[in-house]
């Protein structure tokens, strides 16, 4: 069976797991978000990319929820010494991967390359490609003016008031190499429980990925990140609150419409199947918080049930 996700950061990254101790990793592919992405100390940083990456090659810090495990910060240290903004964390072996990131972009090569070569460096098997090789960038306004997601998210720590957001660049963009034919041609395309506006929103934002979504052969299957009302983390129910969505599964079919088919969301978000039901989306309640290896794979298990009318696939030992 092959799948496709799309995925943001730290809840993409615990699903996508989950789904790769469950299929061949030929089988699954991985659109990531790239709205995220951020210019620090001169190099290309692609937070959810990068996030994907680590996780799938078992290498994602546990606590943090990004970057590397056993990471240093020495450098961090010394560019605070010399009087550089510090708020934006990078570790010293993460480093690496952002340098070579900024050195093969410089040389020529696409997002999609870079992006390629570095899952294969890491060991992971399956097909990770960005939404887009032109630079879309998340944009939030406050009531002080423009920032960029990474400035209100790290930051300011999301404490600011949200009026508007924008995705710049997203109307020129186009959906990177093989991006569209695997929405089209999976037997399933599943949306990583990743925040609806900033993570998955700017995939939806480049054209053509839409339109992909909508001519999809399998299932569309989305795992909500709201539960009883609130996110599971991060930002998302202000953010969905800015964009006129309320923050229950209902918001999160809302920004799905009109192609998503099939919503797993929280036992205790049941209540929502009527609702759901009106906008055409089918309720699968679940035990949804991911906060182990295990739960990761009963998860997954379920979500790939959607595609195989009820019988769950085989599983692997998942990636610690």
């Amino acid at each position: 069976m092959r799948v496709t996700a799309i995925a943001g950061g730290t809840g993409a990254a615990k699903l996508l797991r989950g789904l790769a101790a469950c299929l061949p990793p030929r089988d699954l592919t991985v659109v990531g978000n790239t709205g995220d992405d951020a210019e620090v100390w001169g190099l290309h940083v692609s937070p959810d990319l990068d996030t994907v990456t680590y996780a799938l090659a078992g290498r994602l810090d546990p606590a943090r929820g990004w970057g590397l495990a056993d990471e240093t910060f020495r450098c961090l240290e010394g560019m605070a010494e010399l009087g550089s903004e510090t708020w934006f964390n990078l570790g010293d072996r993460d480093l690496a991967t952002h340098v070579h990131r900024t050195r093969a972009l410089r040389a020529g090569a696409t997002l999609s390359q870079v992006t390629a070569e570095l899952a294969r460096r890491r060991g992971v098997a399956a097909r990770l490609l960005p939404m887009s090789d032109a630079p879309v960038r998340t944009r939030i306004r406050t009531p002080d003016g423009w920032l960029t997601f990474q400035e209100y998210f790290v930051r300011e720590k999301a404490l600011v008031e949200v009026l508007e957001v924008e995705y710049a660049g997203a109307a020129a963009a186009r959906p990177a190499p093989g991006v569209a034919e695997a929405l089209r041609e999976a037997d399933l395309v599943v949306v990583c429980p990743s925040n609806p506006v900033t993570s998955v929103g700017p995939v939806l934002a480049v054209p053509g990925v839409v339109e992909a979504l909508g001519a999809a052969r399998g299932p569309v299957v989305a795992v909500s990140p709201i539960v009883g009302g609130a996110a599971v983390s991060g930002p998302a129910a202000e953010l969905m609150r800015a964009r006129g969505l309320p923050v229950s599964p209902l918001g999160v079919a809302r920004a799905y419409a009109p192609w998503l088919r099939r919503l797993v969301l929280d036992r205790r978000d049941a209540g929502a199947a009527t609702e759901l039901g009106r906008l055409g989306v089918t309720a699968v309640p679940a035990d949804i918080l991911m906060t182990d290896g295990a739960r990761e794979v009963a998860l997954a298990r379920v979500v790939l049930s959607q595609a195989t009318h009820g019988v769950s696939p085989p599983s692997r030992p998942p990636l610690q």
